[in-house]
C-alpha cells in the first residue's frame, strides 16, 4: 500500500510493519484511521508524547503488536488494558484480534472520550473503557479475563494487586512491557513467569509475564 503524502521512508516503514504482521487490507485501513485521529486529537491535548508517522508505527503499534509474537492471543477472548493512555497498546491488539473482548482502564476523561469515538470510527466491538483507577477497579471487577498488559502506566509491584486472594483477575496473566533497566525485586520475582525478549527498529526490549503461581 503506497501512503499519500508520505515520504519514501515513512512508505518503507509502513511496509516493514505491515509484513512484520501480516495485516489485512481492513487492518491497514483501521491502523491508518487510529494514527491519523491520534495526530488529529494530539493537537487539542496531551495523549501521547510520539506524534510523528514513523514513531507512531514503531514505537506504538510494532512495540504493541510485538505481544502477538509471544503468546498466543488466538487462544484468548478477553484482554485488559491498564493505564491505557491513547489506547496503546489495547486497540492495536484489538484491531488485529477482532474477536477479543477488550477493557480498557483509563482515569482521564478526555482519554476516555478519545477511546471510545477510536472504537467507533474504526468499526470496533466488544472494546469497554472503564474511568476507575486500578485499585478501585480490582474492588469491584468479578469477571477472569484471559490476559492483563500493562505498558508504561503502573508499577509491577502495583499491578501485582491483582493476584491477591480475593481478586477475581488472581488467575489472570500479567503481561508487562519492561524497560531495559527493569528487574524484578524479590517480591515481584514470587510471581515471574518467564521473560522474552524482541526488537523495535533495532532496539532490544522486554515483555515480562508474570502468573500466581500458589495453585490456590
Amino acid at each position: 500500500m503506497l501512503l499519500q503524502n508520505k515520504t519514501e521512508q515513512e512508505n518503507r516503514v509502513w511496509g516493514s510493519f505491515v509484513g512484520r504482521f501480516s495485516l489485512t487490507a481492513k487492518q491497514q485501513e483501521q491502523f491508518l484511521s487510529y494514527l491519523a485521529y491520534l495526530i488529529q486529537e494530539n493537537q487539542k491535548f496531551n495523549i501521547t508524547a510520539i506524534t510523528d508517522f514513523e514513531s507512531i508505527v514503531g514505537d506504538h503499534f510494532t512495540d504493541a503488536l510485538a505481544l502477538s509474537e509471544k503468546m498466543d492471543l488466538t487462544a484468548c477472548t478477553s484482554l485488559i488494558d491498564v493505564g491505557t493512555g491513547g489506547g496503546l497498546p489495547g486497540i492495536p491488539l484489538k484491531i488485529m484480534y477482532p474477536h477479543l473482548q477488550i477493557l480498557l482502564i483509563e482515569v482521564n476523561q478526555k482519554k476516555v472520550t478519545f477511546l471510545e469515538e477510536v472504537a467507533v470510527r474504526l468499526g470496533l466491538e466488544d472494546v469497554e473503557v472503564c474511568d476507575l483507577d486500578w485499585r478501585s477497579f480490582l474492588r469491584g471487577y468479578d469477571q477472569t479475563p484471559d490476559v492483563v498488559i500493562a505498558r508504561a502506566s503502573l508499577s509491577v509491584e502495583e499491578l501485582q494487586r491483582m493476584f491477591k486472594g480475593s481478586s477475581a483477575l488472581k488467575h489472570s496473566t500479567l503481561v508487562y512491557w519492561a524497560s531495559k533497566y527493569w528487574n524484578a525485586t524479590q517480591r515481584e520475582a514470587q510471581f515471574l513467569d518467564r521473560e522474552e525478549s524482541y526488537s523495535v527498529d533495532h532496539k532490544l526490549r522486554r515483555l515480562v509475564f508474570f502468573k500466581d503461581k500458589s495453585g490456590e
